[in-house]
């Protein structure tokens, strides 16, 4: 077989981006280049591995294909980061890394100020992502790392980056807008709005936790769309508290009781090596909080 490291790439892109030409722009190359590299690809597997339709799907070859394409691409990263530190003597790569919107707005800027400064030759690329797609991502290769929302098992070296607690989002003239803490009881006569691009579980358990049966009015994935149907008093929300400074000022952030966190874990992935300069950010952050101590 001549499978080769460029075409598992152009198929990689075109299957995430879902198409030929945006896998083209990401490539910076034409759309022709990344046809015939797809065409090579399918006359060595000897099946159709996409759709050609829009937006473009992977086949059931391509599906099982890609998972290893991946795998096989974030081991070509590794290798090439390695040879190039060992010549360069600093770490040098691009890392990519998933995080929820609520960590991605409000985490991921300030340690990329972080990371820029101590690791000038490594470039971070962010994927944003649903809870439950960052540990998929992280498993088949997408990512190198990703923070990851209440994982069961932290693989070695991971660094629990923070503890978030859930909090009721409300209109400022909300009746319950000025306590301290909001039964959840008394928050769900109002419409519940959730967001289903993450933390639904954690909302889920909260139900459980008191007995209320989890019947939300609506669900929505961004969180932008959300926070606009609470501030148009359509209903009320839980969300955690990382997702203030994303808020208008309109709305407001209640405790709740019973209370619930939820803990961020930045790590690379349990089943491969990781990706040489993951290790030196996640060092960085340890050797941070170390001298904060």
């Amino acid at each position: 077989m001549s499978v080769t490291l460029k075409q598992l790439t152009v198929l990689s892109l075109v299957v995430e981006h879902g198409g030929f030409g945006a896998a083209a722009q990401e490539l910076g190359v034409d759309q022709s280049s990344v046809s015939h590299s797809i065409a090579a690809l399918e006359k060595t597997a000897g099946a159709a591995l996409v759709t050609r339709t829009s937006p473009i799907q992977p086949t059931e070859l391509g599906r099982h294909l890609i998972h290893h394409a991946r795998s096989a691409l974030a081991a070509a990263r590794a290798i090439e980061s390695v040879i190039e530190e060992h010549h360069q003597n600093v770490p040098t790569g691009t890392v990519k890394i998933a995080a929820s919107q609520t960590a991605a707005h409000r985490l991921l800027p300030q340690l990329m100020n972080k990371w820029a400064q101590a690791l000038p030759e490594v470039d971070v690329r962010i994927f944003e992502g649903d809870d439950e797609e960052l540990e998929e991502w992280l498993d088949s290769g997408v990512v190198d790392c990703a923070i990851l929302i209440d994982p069961e098992k932290t693989p070695a070296g991971g660094v629990e980056l923070l503890t978030d607690r859930f909090q009721a989002v409300l209109r400022k003239d909300h009746p319950f807008s000025t306590e301290d803490r909001i039964a959840l009881g008394e928050l769900l006569e109002d419409p519940l709005l959730v967001s289903a691009g993450g933390c639904e579980p954690q909302i889920k358990a909260i139900h459980r936790r008191i007995g209320a049966r989890y019947a939300p009015a609506q669900r929505v994935r961004e969180i932008s769309t959300l926070l606009s149907m609470v501030e148009n008093d359509i209903g009320v929300a839980i969300m955690p508290a990382l997702a203030v400074s994303m808020m208008p000022s309109t709305l407001v952030m209640v405790d709740l009781d019973p209370s619930l966190e939820r803990r961020l874990v930045l790590t690379g992935p349990a089943n491969r090596p990781w990706h040489p300069p993951v290790s030196r950010m996640l060092e960085l952050i340890v050797t941070e909080s170390k001298n904060r101590a």
